[in-house]
């Protein structure tokens, strides 16, 4: 921003103009005659500005001791009248709202919708446009209370963090002004209007007859076989372009197949004490801790307990070595409206059921509203899905890289079964453990899923650690 400050120099008999450049310092004269001069001082307020005064702020005086000092050792006896104005920017009025970082692994988003529209009243931080990454969605926030004068992008742009996507006015005006540019324009454009074009004289326009020619009929439509296939009309389709997020899970699944030896193997599990447990500590459990008791929690303990006995389940393949986890993160696959996104449980091995009944509700809710963060879902060892809460029976899901299994839960089937000789109805329900078998064996990955099968049946291996 540069400033202009005008300055009357009057003598008794004689006086100089100067101009004083980028400093005070290096001042020069021009003209000797003039009996009265104006010095210009023009200086940017980075850099130059400490030179001549200590501090320049909107509002505050203009310390001129240094320019006084000067131009009296130049011209002994010449007295200064000094006349200030105001540092100003013309640009004051006008801010930009700026794609904000979206994270360390992110370089660039896709902007999927606009909250705001040109002309709407909006607050300080308050979401105006919504950028889509591979993992999450951004929101980009006005920097400053007051009105959208205009976008500059567009929806479906590819941004980068520091792109300009809207401007703000602070103030009514600015907005106000903006809409009547383009009206003058459309009003040149505009033909004359009929008064005009009627007072010009017409001239008379001699045709010549129209003599129409027969059209030639159209050939008959080919007649298609009975073999060939009849598809719908195009116009009963529609081409929607992916989402950034839909595109990041899909080929990081397809990775995933390209990449592990993947092998799945199954166990059935009777749900009948864990369930019972739930049922007669649930209210108990509601009122000392502000959280429902759920099936997840038990699965989530189960999955830390045979992860410890099994430490090749929780580690990986990086080159030509194996890297060993002295740690537990547990992910919890989350289905949304706009995607699949995997939270993770962080020391999962380290939590007890009301904490990771906590963190678990806690996730699944900003997943669900799409405040997730990035930090949430980095990392993870070892994931848990749960699709019986959408009714699958059975399934072999797919390991989440760089992880090593996975475990699919499934829907409970009241089943009938052989207990004690006698057969009776049990809740059952399918587990599924899909491994990397260039890491994991068969021997440790059934070992795996026959001490989560032990740890659901009898939930007071747990206390007992056996």
């Amino acid at each position: 921003m540069f400033g202009v400050f005008r300055r009357k120099i009057v003598s008794g008999s004689s006086s100089s103009a100067l101009i004083i450049g980028k400093s005070w310092r290096r001042a020069r004269p021009v003209a000797s005659t003039a009996a009265e001069g104006e010095i210009l001082l023009h200086t940017r307020i980075i850099g130059y500005a400490r030179s001549i005064c200590h501090a320049i702020q909107p509002g505050s005086a203009v310390n001129l001791r240094p320019l006084r000092e000067v131009m009296t050792s130049l011209q002994p006896g010449v007295s200064i009248q000094l006349q200030n104005r105001m540092f100003s920017s013309d640009s004051g009025d006008l801010v930009d709202a700026m794609v904000p970082f979206m994270g360390e692994s992110i370089s660039d988003g896709t902007l999927a919708t606009f909250l705001k529209k040109p002309g709407d009243r909006v607050e300080i931080d308050e979401p105006i446009a919504q950028v889509e990454t591979d993992k999450v969605t951004i929101d980009v926030a006005s920097p400053e209370a007051g009105i959208i004068q205009e976008f500059v992008a567009k929806e479906g742009d590819t941004v980068e963090p520091g792109t300009k996507v809207a401007i703000i006015s602070k103030s009514a005006e600015g907005a106000a002004a903006a809409p009547s540019k383009p009206a003058t324009s459309e009003a040149a454009s505009q033909p004359p209007p009929a008064a005009d074009v009627a007072e010009k004289p017409k001239q008379k326009v001699e045709t010549a007859p129209v003599i129409e020619k027969p059209k030639p009929a159209s050939p008959p439509p080919p007649k298609t076989s009975a073999s060939e296939p009849q598809l719908p009309p195009k116009e009963r389709e529609r081409r929607v372009p992916m989402t950034r997020l839909r595109k990041r899970v899909a080929t990081r699944l397809k990775d995933s197949q390209n990449t592990f030896a993947l092998l799945t193997t199954f166990n059935e599990v009777d749900m009948t004490n864990l369930m019972k447990l739930r049922s007669e500590y649930k209210d108990a459990f509601l009122e000392k801790h502000g959280v429902k008791l759920g099936l997840m929690s038990g699965f989530v303990k189960a999955a830390v307990s045979g992860l410890q006995n099994q430490p090749i389940i929780n580690a990986v393949i990086d080159g030509d070595d194996i890297i060993y986890r002295d740690y537990v993160d547990i992910s919890i696959a989350v289905g949304t409206p706009k995607g699949l996104v995997v939270p993770v449980i962080r020391n999962a091995d380290k939590m007890n059921f009301a904490e990771i009944e906590k963190e678990i509700n806690t996730l699944a809710k900003k997943a669900n509203n799409g405040t997730i963060s990035i930090d949430e879902m980095a990392g993870g060892s070892f994931t848990i899905s749960n699709g019986g809460v959408y009714g699958s029976l059975l399934s072999t899901p797919i390991i989440n890289p760089p992880q090593s299994a996975i475990l699919g839960m499934h829907s409970i089937v009241t089943k009938p079964m052989v207990v004690g000789g006698n057969i009776v109805p049990r809740p059952m329900m399918y587990i599924a453990l899909t491994y990397d078998h260039r890491l994991i064996d068969g021997r440790e990955a059934v070992f795996f899923l026959r001490r989560i099968k032990d740890v659901v049946e009898d939930p007071r291996r747990l206390l007992l650690d056996i």
